[in-house]
């Protein structure tokens, strides 16, 4: 799996038509409020030549992608945490993503109903902000209860745990979000299982139509709040993209020149949630098959071997890489090897991305 990805926003702002233009699903995507109610989840390979160049070189049977997961859960509204709309199980559904694209409608349709009487996509924003950070803080609140019960143990590491959850409620009670909060890699690991919605990176998509793909004035309001957050934003044309995910791979190019776009939909989200999660690709290749990876940027390489399967980290030896742009300019192993470009490393090297790497195992 490369990663996972739950679209979140209010009713009717495009979640369901920008999910449908992403894994090219036709899930209803009707205008009134909680059409969908169970999550729907679409998993997309990634298409990379790198992962195609590597296969026809090395001389493999076959290619396998990594992949991208979509989460299109049930539009939010205004006291979700607290289940209003059925909110708060809708938030339960986006907890084990690894990252939020949070949906904003910036359009104009009197055709498409809205949950406030005026457009105000900031306003919006906040809303579905305020509703993770509700949800977060009833979390945090009842890890509190739990602690303060487990407390007469006098177990140091609870008593650290407990001041440490006790200043998160607190942040979170002020409107903060986890990831605003400066915490140490200890810390973090201490919160990890609680899966907070707050400490998730967000991707903001700004949805337009198809008249306002320029001079948008709903788009520069929302990436200044996303700037104010550290978060990324794009802009995305989700009726037009949803249209363009149905017709061939020829056809798909002509139609984005027409709309003056150089890349699908689904490519700008790839390159903006790879950069939000910080995430590289690495290969894997023998004459059975070619295999892309994805993993955290800064993974040594004996710990990227998880990835393929436990064992391989366990068993691990050496690993002796290929730098992507080196394979194309010769061409094949043996020239490579004349020219001393196959490197040989041990445990602690760090993997780049693009780097085609050999196990070598104690088999």
């Amino acid at each position: 799996m490369g990663f996972k990805c739950g679209i979140v926003g209010l009713p009717n702002v495009g979640k369901s038509t920008i999910f449908n233009a992403l894994t090219s699903q036709q899930v209803d995507a009707s205008n009134y409020p909680f059409c969908t109610i169970e999550p729907n989840i679409g998993t997309v390979p990634l298409s990379d030549k790198r992962l195609v160049d590597i296969k026809k070189i090395i001389g493999s049977s076959k290619l396998t992608p990594t992949t991208l997961e979509f989460v299109d859960i049930a539009g939010l509204v205004k006291g979700a945490s607290q289940g209003e709309g059925l909110g708060n199980q809708f938030l339960n559904h986006i907890q084990g993503v690894d990252a939020i694209a949070h949906v904003i409608r910036c359009f104009e349709d009197q055709n498409v109903a809205h949950t406030s009487p005026a457009l105000n996509p900031v306003a919006d924003a906040e809303i579905i902000t305020i509703e993770l950070i509700l949800k977060d803080l009833e979390i945090i609140e009842r890890r509190v209860d739990k602690l303060k019960r487990a407390i007469k143990t006098s177990d140091k590491e609870i008593k650290i745990e407990l001041e440490l959850i006790t200043q998160l409620k607190d942040k979170l009670s002020q409107n903060i979000q986890i990831k605003q909060i400066e915490l140490s890699p200890n810390q973090l690991e201490k919160i990890r299982e609680l899966n907070l919605l707050t400490l998730k990176p967000t991707l903001f998509i700004a949805n337009v139509d198809e008249e306002s793909l320029e001079g948008n004035p709903y788009v520069s309001q929302v990436k200044e709040y996303a700037k104010k957050l550290g978060e990324m934003c794009i802009q995305f044309c989700g009726k037009a993209q949803a249209e363009i995910s149905q017709l061939d791979e020829e056809s798909q190019q002509e139609f984005l020149q027409e709309l003056g776009l150089d890349e699908s939909g689904l490519d700008k989200i790839i390159k903006a949630g790879y950069n939000t999660l910080n995430l590289i690709t690495f290969f894997t290749a023998n004459e059975n098959e070619a295999h892309a990876w994805t993993i955290p940027k800064g993974l040594n390489v004996q710990k990227a071997a998880a990835k393929i399967h436990t064992d391989f980290e366990k068993e691990f030896i050496k690993a002796e890489v290929i730098k992507y742009n080196d394979l194309i300019e010769f061409g094949s192993e043996v020239k490579l090897k004349e020219h001393g470009l196959i490197a040989v490393h041990g445990k602690d090297y760090i993997v780049e991305d693009g780097d085609l790497i050999f196990y070598r195992l104690r088999r």
